[in-house]
């Protein structure tokens, strides 16, 4: 007999393939003492580090059962979240060269990050000791967080709850900073030598049979910083877009996009944003920013141009690339031979456009997908407009419209997480990403430091103060006819992107609209066509429409692939984003199935963050101390 399907709720779908995570259980709480926080990690170190040295025996005496350690390139070449005890100790020894990691040492560079008693959950319920570590390995420096917390079972005994490891430079190939910054002259007589713009012209050009090591397709904020990072480890690269300028992928989106997220989140390496900079960055200012990041980063960027041809030699291991450049009107052809290419086209991949629905062509107005709307019209007094979707595209397209004297009908097919950009800031970034916090390095440490099971307990009890503190505002869209949920298990915002990369809106002023009745909603209805001057859903309701715009999001990055790259191509790499087994993000920022191919994206803060892994990656295999079947 078959059994029916159940029907998973919005809150909780994810991407295919991907897998769900289970919140961690904390540790029993035990009432602290007086004691001496240093002195705790001092011991637990030197008790950690004998046992990794001694093939990870008896782990039991460092860890809890129920443990975390995170390593992002530490202990190998990709990416673990290894949950529990047993399973770390298995790993462990289960490399057969022995741990890659020589040494933790306690971090003596940041004052933020000395061993001290902190919360180690959200309510401060439970309490422990936090510090930064600085960690040696065979092939490079990096940095750790540990969270220790005493062991009811055993005595009360300092053990780790979670440990995370990230590897930041390699010995031997550290980033060109700092006292390793160039020096911009040589001292010298040298008959017709160039200066720095000339150099810097050929470089920018690629003249002289100079080829980039490095292709990336995409001058967007992954781009850009995967590019940045590749530069200060000295490998040659090219940006190309088929944009006419830099900025273009935020300067060419609706009129009023302004970034959700906060200025102190969204830095990009190496280049803070200015002190007077807002808190949210409108669009039009993102892009030229990124003009100015090009220039003062040296990036070598091709506008106007098209890659019309690739193919990946297995036997020589590099591509050959064809590209056609647009320079003031006229057609330039090129051809390289790079050994990687990273497709930074956006992590949401090609516009998901419901293509099926009967009656598209009928339609007598304007019916795009959000990427292509650019905004309403200056006067639309007695015009009709609906928008399907319901997340931050969608709210922000229906208040531009409704602001231009439009009627404004949302389409919501199912339920949206939403949380005011106040409460976000307020309750998940504080302390964190604020004005007077701590430094980018120091904050995106203890951001990542959370493995995903940890992270997702963090968010469920982060949520719950978001949802009190929006109340008032939740239930004034709730009795607009308006669902909501609160994301995967009650996870909140962070996982639900986690999840499947969207399903949410950080409210900037759209919601008190649709609670006051200003935005009209359609909840819970499936369209069933589009007609000449209207829309009819399977209740039967027909909405009237001068304008439609589809906010229905974006597919896998891996489709995109296939439209640049080709079957041959996507057919080998992953499905991008949602989680793996483990609890990391599938294929994106680590090796793709692919040999020579990455995929590289999301928003301002990750990109920062994992384009120097991407990098460390990247310059690994070039210099030889990584191999691409390296497990």
């Amino acid at each position: 007999m078959a059994t029916a399907a159940v029907e998973v709720p919005s809150s909780n779908r994810m991407l295919p393939g991907s897998h769900a995570l289970d919140p961690v259980h904390y540790p029993k709480s035990i009432g602290l003492s007086q004691l001496d926080p240093e002195s705790v990690v001092t011991e637990w170190l030197s008790s950690f580090n004998d046992h990794l040295q001694n093939g990870a025996s008896s782990l039991s005496k460092v860890f809890l059962n129920e443990s975390y350690w995170r390593d992002l390139l530490c202990l190998t070449w990709d990416f673990h979240t290894l949950s529990g005890l047993k399973n770390i100790s298995s790993f462990l020894k289960a490399q057969s060269k022995g741990s890659r990691i020589t040494c933790l040492a306690i971090d003596k560079t940041s004052n933020i990050g000395k061993p001290a008693v902190t919360s180690v959950d959200f309510g401060g319920t439970l309490k422990g000791i936090q510090s930064f570590l600085t960690v040696e390995t065979n092939v490079g420096r990096g940095r750790s967080l540990v969270r220790l917390v005493q062991d009811a079972n055993d005595g009360g005994k300092w053990k780790a709850f979670t440990l995370f490891t990230s590897l930041k430079e390699l010995k031997g190939h550290e980033e060109l900073i700092g006292e390793r910054r160039p020096t911009g002259v040589t001292h010298s007589s040298h008959p017709e030598r160039k200066n720095w713009k000339e150099k810097r012209d050929a470089e920018a050009n690629f003249e002289n049979g100079l080829e980039p090591t490095v292709i990336i397709v995409g001058s967007g904020q992954g781009g850009l910083t995967a590019a940045a990072r590749l530069k200060q480890l000295g490998i040659v690269t090219l940006i190309v877009d088929q944009n006419p300028h830099i900025g273009d992928n935020w300067r060419n989106r609706y009129h009023q996009l302004v970034l959700h997220d906060a200025v102190w989140y969204d830095n990009m390496p190496y280049l803070a944003f200015p002190p007077n900079w807002p808190v949210f960055t409108p669009k039009d200012k993102l892009a030229e920013w990124f003009e100015i990041y090009v220039k003062a980063m040296e990036l070598n960027v091709w506008n106007a141009t098209t890659l019309t041809e690739s193919r990946w030699d297995e036997k020589a291991k590099h591509w050959t690339v064809m590209l056609e450049r647009d320079i003031d009107g006229k057609k330039s052809a090129r051809t390289f031979h790079p050994r990687h290419i990273i497709q930074a086209t956006g992590a949401s991949g090609e516009a998901n456009f419901p293509s099926t629905i009967p009656g598209l062509s009928s339609f007598h107005g304007p019916l795009v997908h959000s990427s292509q709307f650019v905004g309403a019209q200056a006067s639309g007094t007695g015009r009709k407009a609906i928008v399907v979707g319901s997340c931050n595209s969608a709210h922000d397209i229906a208040q531009d419209y409704l602001e231009h004297g439009y009627t404004v009908t949302m389409v919501q097919r199912s339920s949206t997480l939403v949380v005011t950009s106040r409460a976000l800031i307020d309750v998940t970034m504080a302390g964190l990403y604020c004005e007077g916090g701590p430094s980018v390095e120091d904050a995106d440490l203890i951001s990542h430091s959370r493995p995903g099971p940890v992270l997702k307990r963090f968010h469920i009890d982060a949520t719950r103060e978001t949802t009190r503190r929006d109340s008032t505002l939740l239930r004034g869209l709730q009795a607009a006819g308006f669902a909501l949920d609160n994301g995967p298990d009650g996870a909140g915002l962070w996982m639900k992107y986690m999840h499947r990369g969207g399903g949410y809106y950080i409210d900037v002023g759209a919601s008190q609209l649709i609670a006051d009745g200003k935005i009209k909603v359609k909840q819970g209805q499936e369209i069933s066509r589009v007609n000449e001057y209207s829309m009819t859903f399977a209740d039967g309701e027909e909405i009237e429409a001068d304008e439609i715009v589809f906010a229905t999001g974006y597919q896998n990055m891996r489709e995109t692939a296939r439209k640049i790259f080709g079957d041959g191509v996507a057919d080998r790499v992953g499905s991008v984003w949602g989680y793996d087994e483990e609890g990391e993000l599938r294929t994106i920022w680590r090796r793709s199935g692919h040999e020579g191919f990455w995929f590289f994206g999301g928003n301002l803060a990750l990109c920062r963050y994992y384009s120097r892994l991407l990098a460390l990656q990247i310059k690994a295999l070039e210099v030889g101390l990584m191999e691409y079947t390296d497990v």
